[in-house]
């Protein structure tokens, strides 16, 4: 958990992720910080990045700050993955975190810590091998953008920041992602596997996400990858199984790979088809505690 009275300042602190994580971190005492995007000077309860451009545009706004915990990012499943879409997404990660690191060059006491959002795609398909923190990167295109992802934050370390970077697996909401999205066609009786059902999904409910990032803030020695992912990883088969169990509803009307890349592209392989099975090796070892490591407690906790 985090400290108390904190100054934290966040990034996509309106997204599913940050609106869950801002009131845990309000209720405990803490001050939290949002990062609007836009181009103005602080005018004292606003504190404004510009993600493509300079970073903080008044660092000193910040004042004392104790964390920054960076979230924002286009959403890599809004749209098709054409080459301009690919281009706003590899922005939006790798050129505002490398803005947003060297912008703190210029606080007057810089944060102490880094929390900087990555995902579990820096791994790539990789059939039914365990991924853990140590693993090599895949390869394609999200493989790509996460390494530099990645490597945009670990500047900070240079101005003797402790960053830690978040790899998220699927996060489990009814507020959005891709449960939200599930839901109406299984509601419907319309659900069923992806492709052939063997391919792994490594997912992780909301709550424990915002649990693991409070870790990451408040506990120091943690730095490097922390892989953000239950430790009961299930295959696409099991978790549509589970999910009609607890929706009360049969999943009969699987969709086949071929439909799925005609729909979404390249994005299809990548989000649906692709297998990635992850260890959050380094929160286990940490004695990390999840509230809701199997499946259908946390798809019932979330749909409760």
């Amino acid at each position: 958990m985090s400290e108390n009275g904190s100054r934290i300042a966040i990034t996509g602190a309106t997204g599913l992720v940050g609106s869950a994580l801002t009131s845990a971190l309000s209720g405990q005492g803490n001050q939290v910080i949002p990062l609007r995007r836009g181009t103005s000077q602080s005018d004292g309860t606003d504190v404004f990045w510009e993600p493509s451009g300079r970073g903080i545009i008044d660092p000193k706004a910040l004042g004392d700050i104790d964390t920054i915990v960076h979230l924002a990012g286009e959403n890599i499943a809004t749209a098709r993955w054409t080459d301009a879409q690919k281009q706003k997404i590899r922005v939006s990660r790798v050129d505002a975190t490398r803005n947003l690191v060297r912008s703190l060059r210029n606080c007057e006491k810089p944060p102490a810590t880094l929390v900087c959002a990555s995902a579990i795609g820096f791994y790539g398909d990789r059939g039914s091998e365990e991924m853990t923190e140590s693993s090599a990167p895949g390869s394609g295109f999200l493989p790509e953008v996460c390494q530099d992802w990645e490597a945009a934050a670990a500047e900070a370390e240079e101005l003797g920041i402790r960053v830690v970077r978040v790899r998220i697996g699927v996060v489990l909401s009814t507020q959005g992602g891709a449960l939200a999205k599930m839901l109406t066609p299984f509601k419907l009786c319309a659900g069923g596997i992806v492709g052939n059902g063997k391919q792994y999904w490594s997912w992780i409910g909301l709550s424990d996400l915002v649990d693991v990032l409070e870790e990451a803030i408040a506990n120091k020695d943690l730095r490097g990858v922390i892989n953000a992912v239950s430790p009961n990883t299930v295959t696409n088969r099991e978790f549509t199984k589970v999910l009609g169990k607890v929706l009360r509803r049969p999943a009969l009307f699987p969709l086949p790979a071929f439909v799925a890349k005609i729909m979404l592209g390249e994005m299809a392989d990548d989000l649906l088809l692709g297998s990635t099975r992850v260890v959050p090796e380094v929160l286990n070892r940490s004695g990390f505690e999840f509230q809701y490591a199997d499946l259908e407690a946390c798809l019932r906790h979330e749909l409760s």
